[in-house]
């Protein structure tokens, strides 16, 4: 008897993509053949399993794009049964039952692991954290909550998701050693707010704890961290971090705006003189600390003076990885019911191309600094030309990789040290040692 074969498709974030890993997982230990994200030019298989983004705009539209391929090839007789799964679903799930009624059936942020049991009667108990890897196979990501209290004005997310819930410490250890008998060597720790971690649970921030314990289980060489929120930081992770070589000096923190006016708009609980303050102690006592950030534009009340303060803070703060965006009203929210989307989308354009050139030239002036420097780097994968690699400072898909000079044999998956001979502004170039 054939094995039946599924396609899980994954839109959106590195958070969706554990909930899709742990799903290959459920549909594999009960006799599936399954594929993640199949190539474009691959036939579909029978049953598809689409998980959705619904954040901001340009993600719920390759939402919607990406059911209608499925729907049409169902319609042709291709796809058998289409389900639909994730943020999208769990926000819109009403509204899309009557207009898109070629879904077979449509699971939110939470009962998608119901999917499996609606094809075959499962009584394999399956560990919560078990999960077949999609990224190469020397690191993953760790999802260590759900949720968000911050409730900012902007954003949606804690309606999609609800209230922040922590997993327990032990839970998370647990996945950790899984993993790296596994052979999984870096762990990205995800969490839509990291600074929260342990709130609900314990009563207070225990982020530094986790990590701590983390950082201290053998074969782990490589942690990161991951949306940090600015108020309310836990500044107990600088002394941990500084305690273990292998927490990389890095640490990806959205603060969206420096404008005082703008940020109460937001309703992020920090202001700027707070915000660099911040930023200070973080470098002052972390030397090296890498940070990344995401600002965004044209938001409501932010004028021409807020954003060329942004600018200037930009400009003076030079972070070492930045991105970008501009806002985009989101039904429910705050924002949305508060204040008047009224700056026009081409002077927001205008604003994040202007803010983007700022960023493009920094990024190239420190890269250039660390001409002439020897890095440890992890080996990502092969081409025709290069060995692509990252530093501790590299968080994978977003951040610059580093080109190293087939000079040498390497070994996908494993660390060498390189010597860095080039640099252009979001890529370094080197050699192996």
């Amino acid at each position: 008897m054939s094995r039946q074969k599924v396609d899980v498709v994954t839109l959106g974030c590195s958070k969706n993509l554990v909930d899709s890993e742990r799903l290959l997982s459920m549909f594999t230990r009960n006799g599936f053949d399954v594929r993640h994200d199949p190539d474009s030019g691959l036939k579909p298989s029978p049953t598809v399993v689409i998980n959705t983004c619904g954040f901001i705009g340009d993600a719920k539209e390759e939402s919607i794009n990406t059911i209608l391929e499925y729907v049409q090839a169902k319609n042709e007789g291709i796809v058998k049964r289409l389900f639909v799964m994730g943020c999208l679903s769990e926000r819109y799930r009403e509204q899309l039952l009557s207009e898109i009624p070629e879904v077979d059936r449509w699971y939110g942020k939470f009962d998608w692991p119901s999917v499996v049991g609606d094809l075959v009667k499962s009584d394999k108990h399956i560990l919560p954290y078990d999960r077949v890897i999609t990224t190469p196979s020397h690191h993953s990501y760790i999802k260590i909550s759900e949720g968000c209290n911050r409730f900012c004005a902007f954003c949606a997310i804690p309606l999609i998701t609800g209230r922040h819930t922590s997993r327990s410490i032990e839970d998370i250890e647990d996945e950790v050693r899984m993993l790296v008998s596994r052979g999984v060597k870096e762990f990205n720790i995800i969490a839509q707010d990291l600074s929260s971690y342990g709130l609900d649970k314990y009563g207070e921030m225990r982020l530094p704890e986790l990590i701590d314990r983390l950082a201290s289980i053998p074969g782990v060489e490589w942690i990161r961290l991951h949306y940090a929120y600015p108020a309310q930081f836990p500044f107990g992770i600088i002394e941990v971090m500084n305690k273990h070589d292998n927490i990389c000096k890095y640490i990806d923190i959205a603060l969206q705006h420096i404008s005082d006016p703008v940020l109460a708009n937001m309703r992020r609980h920090i202001n700027a003189e707070q915000t660099s303050a911040l930023l200070s102690e973080l470098r002052e006592k972390v030397p090296g600390i890498h940070i990344r950030t995401t600002l965004m534009v044209g938001f409501p009340g932010e004028g021409e003076k807020e954003f060329e303060e942004l600018l200037e803070f930009v400009r003076t703060q030079k972070f070492d990885r930045m991105g970008a965006f501009a806002y985009c009203e989101e039904d429910d929210t705050y924002a949305a019911s508060h204040y008047a989307d009224d700056i026009p989308d081409e002077v927001k354009q205008s604003r994040l191309s202007r803010l983007m050139e700022v960023q493009e030239t920094i990024a190239y002036e420190l890269n250039q600094r660390k001409i002439g420097m020897v890095l440890k780097v992890v080996v990502d994968r092969e081409d025709a030309d290069y060995y692509i690699g990252r530093t501790q400072w590299d968080s994978p898909e977003v951040d610059p990789e580093v080109l190293i000079k087939k000079d040498k044999s390497l070994t996908v998956g494993e660390f060498y040290e390189v010597k860095i001979v080039d640099a252009l502004p979001f890529e370094l170039i080197a050699e192996s040692l």
